[in-house]
Formats: structure tokens, C-alpha cells, sequence
């Protein structure tokens, strides 16, 4: 089938177009290029570099016409949606309903939607988090990530287009920028393997729950046909501190310098990791990379890299 890919050239939405096209699809790249990198992008897509928000993307509606969207473009960063949620609700709601006006216009059967597992929840009031826990988000980014989850809700009962929603961990892998504002694991992997400072904020103790990120695009080759209307977290089940992912990517890079702390930052949740039974039970989705592996995969990955 024919699929569009919206942030196909950045760190998780690369991964997912060539699941996609390992699958045997058609698949369309849609990315402004603020995050993603066209080395990213698979040779056997189209790449339109369009904006969500930009009236360009209807003519790629207009050539194209997939028959599936599946959406990672998103203003990912939780410290800069704190800083300016002006810009985070542009990109993550006005940039979405664009997109979604122009899958009700042009015919597009399903959406696979990327939303966050790990700040819709907001402060967990039990652990695991699974789908029915309550939605309380501490920062913009998570609030407008799940205020799109309502809008295909809405889409799907007026116009009958099909949605699945997945609420992610932290992910996690190749391709994640380790010079960038998010991953944890990437930023420590790049600072330790430069033989840099490394800073972790608040006391270390915070707690989040890491997937590998071939695992995470795996789940959207299972929705293609699965999941009708549904929201999946994905996880491991288990939580693990900053302070013992630091210690285990300083085994791993040979890493001699300790961490130094500092203030942790708005917005950001303190202990969170999710129950993922239901991928479980209705897709076949469990991880199959563990975290040891995952990290070492990680760090040979940015060794190798031109980033460093």
C-alpha cells in the first residue's frame, strides 16, 4: 500500500519508512529538515520537504494520495514547549488538523498517530501507567499531544477514517542526535565517547522507561492492519533511575569522569513507565531488545557515526 510518513527523515520516523519498504510499501517522505536529516532517508522513498503547517503539503496529497498516514512529525522537545507553547501548539495541534483535513479531503483510509507515553500521564498516580490511567500532563507538549488523540477520535465518528494511536516511551538507538535536546541516552553516549562533562538534571533518581527504537517502528508495520481506534502505549513494563544509565553507558564507552548535577527542569515528569499489555494481547507487540543490548547497540552506532 501506499503510505505517507510525515518526519520520515528523523531519528524514529526513518526507522519506521524502512520497516515500511523491508515490507514490501510504497512509502512517501514528508519533513521540514529542522530535525530530521535527509542521511536518514531511505533511497527507495519520495521525500517532499514540506512543513506540516505549509499549504505546499496538499499538492503532495495531490500527487501521492496515500492510503495511509502514519504522523511522527511533532515538536518533540518538552523543555522548549515549557519556553514557548505558542510554537508547540502551532506545530503539534494547528500543523496535525491541517494534516488530518487533508486525509478527510483526499481519502486516506487510517492514520497511525505518535503520541507520548511518557508525558500525557503526567505524574503517575500507579505504575505501570496503562491506557485507562488518568491523563494529567505537566507541560505543553504533552497536552498537545494528547489533544490530537481527541481530534481523530472526532474524525473517525464524523468522517470514518481509522485511526491507531501509540503513546511512546523513551526511545532510544541509531540516528538519535546525540548533540540534540532530547535522548538521554544519546546525549550521554556522544558527551562520554568526546570525553566531555556530563550533566544530568535533578538528583538522578528521576525514572523512565527505554525501548529500543527498531522495537517502537515495529509496532507501526503491525498497525497497518490492527488496532482499529485504538491507543497502545508501548514499554518495557519497568522503570530505570538516570543515575544507572549513566553508570551503565560509562561500563560500556569506558568512560572515567563522574556526573555533575544541576537543577532539574519544568515540566518534566519524575517517575514514569508504562504497562504494555494491550499492544501485547491485540498486536503481538512485545520488546525484544533489552537494555543492555540497546545500549551497546547505541553507543558502537554513534562511535561510527560523522556526529561525533
Amino acid at each position: 500500500m501506499k503510505i505517507l510518513v510525515t518526519g520520515g527523515a528523523g531519528f524514529i520516523g526513518s526507522h519506521v519508512v524502512d520497516q515500511f519498504i523491508e515490507a514490501g510499501h510504497d512509502v512517501v517522505v514528508v519533513d521540514n529538515l529542522s530535525t530530521g536529516r535527509e542521511k536518514n532517508l531511505n533511497p527507495k522513498a519520495r521525500f517532499y520537504r514540506v512543513d506540516i503547517r505549509d499549504p505546499e503539503l496538499r499538492k503532495v496529497f495531490e500527487i501521492e494520495k496515500p492510503e495511509v498516514v502514519d504522523h511522527h512529525a511533532a515538536q518533540m522537545n518538552v523543555r522548549r514547549s515549557v519556553a514557548d507553547p505558542l510554537y508547540d501548539a502551532d506545530v503539534n495541534v494547528r500543523g496535525s488538523v491541517h494534516l488530518l483535513e487533508l486525509c478527510r479531503e483526499y481519502g486516506v483510509r487510517k492514520i497511525i498517530y505518535i503520541s507520548s507515553g511518557g508525558a500525557v500521564y503526567g505524574e503517575p498516580v500507579y505504575l505501570p501507567c496503562d491506557e485507562e490511567h488518568p491523563v494529567r500532563p505537566l507541560c505543553p507538549y504533552g497536552l498537545t499531544k494528547y489533544a490530537f488523540e481527541l481530534y481523530l477520535y472526532i474524525y473517525q465518528q464524523n468522517y470514518g477514517i481509522d485511526y491507531t494511536v501509540f503513546r511512546y516511551p523513551n526511545v532510544y538507538g541509531p540516528r538519535q542526535d546525540p548533540l540534540g535536546e532530547a535522548g538521554v541516552i544519546a546525549i550521554f553516549t556522544g558527551q562520554m565517547l568526546r570525553g566531555e562533562p556530563v550533566t544530568i538534571y535533578g538528583t538522578g533518581d528521576q525514572v523512565r522507561d527505554y525501548v529500543h527504537v527498531y522495537d517502537c517502528a515495529r509496532a507501526n508495520l503491525l498497525a497497518l492492519e490492527s488496532g482499529s481506534g485504538r491507543v497502545y502505549n508501548l514499554g518495557s513494563g519497568k522503570g530505570t533511575t538516570v543515575n544507572e544509565l549513566f553508570q551503565r553507558l560509562k561500563a560500556i564507552t569506558g568512560y572515567s569522569g563522574m556526573p555533575n548535577y544541576a537543577p532539574a527542569k519544568l515540566g518534566e515528569t519524575f517517575k514514569i513507565y508504562l504497562n504494555a499489555q494491550r499492544a501485547k494481547e491485540e498486536l503481538g507487540w512485545v520488546p525484544t531488545i533489552s537494555l543492555e543490548e540497546g545500549l551497546r547497540n547505541t553507543v558502537e552506532y554513534t562511535k561510527q557515526s560523522e556526529i561525533l
